[in-house]
């Protein structure tokens, strides 16, 4: 029985350190490996866009994380793990533990992008969110 593997990423450094993690250790990893992407529609609400150009930031940023999950897809296919990739739209925290659990899989691995210890503490990041809300072993790089 093969495990199933969740790894959310964005376009960070930190995202990019555990794909590079991932690939190096290949070996150990079961297939496929489900990719995810979380476009934040509620930080548009929160920029100076005018209504009537929200559905375009939208769809925007729909299509260049769609175009982020390719490219990270050609780099697992180029070391050979097939990939699935999946695009969702919500707050990263918790899209990534919804589907986690209710998909229930067998491990997810994300990383960690600070912000600084003391903004962590006070609003925290998404990996502690994550870490804290899903029923699967999490890797945390």
């Amino acid at each position: 029985m093969s495990a199933k593997i969740l790894i959310p990423v964005d376009g960070s450094a930190a995202a990019k350190k555990t794909i590079t993690a991932v690939l190096h250790n290949r070996q150990r990893i079961q297939q496929p490996v489900t990719l995810l992407h979380v476009v934040d529609v509620d930080k548009l609400a929160y920029r100076m866009i005018p209504d009537f150009q929200v559905e375009m930031v939208r769809e925007r940023a729909l299509a260049a994380g769609q175009a982020l999950l390719e490219g990270f897809a050609r780099e697992f296919a180029e070391a050979g793990i097939t990939t699935v990739t999946q695009l969702e739209q919500g707050a990263p925290r918790t899209v990534i533990g919804r589907i986690a659990n209710d998909e229930e899989y067998d491990l997810l691995i994300i990383s960690r992008r600070s912000t600084g210890e003391i903004r962590d503490v006070l609003f925290g990041s998404v990996a502690n969110y994550v870490l804290h809300h899903v029923q699967c072993p999490v890797l945390l790089i």
